[in-house]
């Protein structure tokens, strides 16, 4: 066989050295570039239960074409409200059920709802009732005393009603989550405050307006000494419905007398940066909330407005927004009534809550109700009784409702100090899209149509493409 020239050779080996570090160097190069493209992670519930807040195996990517379906377009550069949590009313009764679990049944069960690896849901929102709610197992508050007798100076305020089951719980939840944020409502002043003496309606007697806010100091300040803080205060639970079990009618025009005259000026005397809160009620009167602020001397230390859904609309919140641009809102409540329809309950609550309220400047969005045994029970007498939690609790046995993933789809997610920012409404995919504080993007979508939906979601020019069945919900993070 004929030789090959030496300088033959070594051009040869230059030469495929020079292909190997080119093809070495492209190789890195698309490593690279694959490296620069976000992965999405795809979490799904369906209507028919076959997938409950799953994460999907599916490989959606980023990619430089679009196709014919519609598109959710996500701008991170228009940005709206910084977001507070997602989460429930750890009522009374919620505590009382959770409370008799065994300890190693209730710890995982605790760190499966706050604790953010895994599976676990995160939720980051609690709102507290002050004293005892309807979904308490009695009637109390912090400050009973036998008929006749008053305690302006509260001497005999006392926690010790949400001793046995409520502060444990939630200094168990502080330890997973220590920097929850905390909502406290009353339903209900002591009854010796009020015009009927009854914790069923009557009205807050002015005489006591001062008293009722050393009341609501002491709270505050009793709390604290137990480890939890209480971020906010609403000022009263559903003021314009005095016939729940406890319950108070409170008119605008006396909430307004009630923080400028004397809860307000309490506070900023005492020391206290717990925020307060307007209104806590449905969404059909924001004249309630817009008149108090309407009052400058009122407006001062105010920080915002809360509402619930059992009236009006979703949009009613903007309106709010619009005429005070510079105070905050919060949704504080919505209820899922009993044996709950699952199909039903998950389409509206996201569409309506997880993806309207946000769109509607909303810095919160809670289900009422963590917690109830299969009865739907604690409650007071004339009480919620069809009241459903978000998770059974029988024993030591726990079955998920409707409201577990409506919330898990946010909670998880959009991690307080997210910011909302803009995303396009498509015809059947109502949504809403967050930056979170580790410049994460999280998209959440709901199917409102008939039938399954292919759509895309354009991002900083790149798109990718997925489909969600009628009725179902995705979240989708990048």
């Amino acid at each position: 066989m004929k030789q090959i020239p030496k300088t033959i050779l070594n051009v040869a080996v230059v030469l495929l050295s020079s292909i190997s570090f080119i093809s070495g160097c492209t190789i890195r190069q698309q490593q690279t570039k694959q490296q620069n493209i976000p992965a999405i992670e795809f979490w799904l519930t369906t209507p028919d239960k076959s997938v409950l807040f799953q994460k999907q195996s599916a490989n959606l990517a980023f990619s430089d074409s679009s196709g014919s379906e519609p598109v959710i377009d996500i701008d991170p550069k228009q940005r709206f409200q910084s977001m507070d949590g997602f989460g429930f009313t750890l009522t009374g009764g919620s505590a009382i059920v959770i409370n008799r679990m065994e300890f190693s049944k209730r710890k995982a069960l605790l760190n499966e709802l706050f604790g953010t690896e895994g599976n676990n849901i995160g939720i980051s929102y609690l709102r507290l009732s002050i004293g005892a709610s309807d979904l308490s197992d009695h009637v109390f508050s912090y400050n009973d005393l036998p008929e006749g007798e008053t305690d302006t100076a509260m001497l005999k305020f006392s926690l010790d009603p949400d001793r046995k089951d409520l502060i444990p719980v939630l200094k168990e939840i502080l330890s997973i989550n220590p920097d929850i944020k905390i909502l406290g409502s009353p339903w209900s002043p002591p009854v010796w405050m009020k015009t009927n003496k009854n914790s069923k309606g009557g009205s807050l007697l002015p005489e006591y307006y001062d008293a009722y806010s050393k009341y609501l100091i002491k709270y505050i300040q009793e709390m604290k000494k137990e480890g939890i803080r209480i971020d906010a205060i609403t000022i009263q639970n559903e003021p314009l419905h005095p016939g729940n079990n406890p319950s108070l009618l409170m008119l605008a025009g006396d909430q307004a007398t009630f923080i400028k005259k004397s809860l307000g000026p309490a506070f900023k005397s005492a020391g206290i940066d717990t925020k307060i809160i307007l209104y806590d009620h449905n969404a059909d009167r924001p004249d309630y909330p817009i008149s108090i602020l309407n009052d400058p001397e009122a407006k001062k230390y105010v920080d915002g407005s809360a509402f619930h859904l059992y009236g009006g609309h979703i949009d009613s919140l903007s309106k709010v927004h619009e005429a005070h641009p510079d105070k905050n809102l919060y949704f504080t409540e919505q209820w899922i009534g009993a044996p709950g329809k699952f199909p039903e309950d998950l389409l509206w609550h996201v569409k309506t809550l997880i993806v309207g309220a946000p769109r509607n400047w909303s810095r919160n969005v809670l289900e009422w109700n963590l917690a109830a045994d299969p009865n739907e029970d604690p409650h007071t007498e004339g009480g919620c009784y069809q009241c459903l939690g978000a998770i059974t609790v029988d024993g030591n046995n726990v079955v998920r409702n409707p409201a577990y993933y409506i919330i898990a789809h946010a909670s998880k997610f959009v991690r307080p100090g997210s910011v909302r920012i803009h995303s396009n409404m498509v015809p059947n995919l109502p949504n809403v899209a967050f930056e979170t504080p580790d410049k994460k993007i999280v998209l959440i979508a709901v199917n409102d149509g008939s039938t399954d939906q292919d759509f895309s979601v354009r991002f900083e020019g790149k798109v990718f493409a997925t489909s969600l069945r009628a009725g179902a919900v995705g979240t989708y993070v990048w």
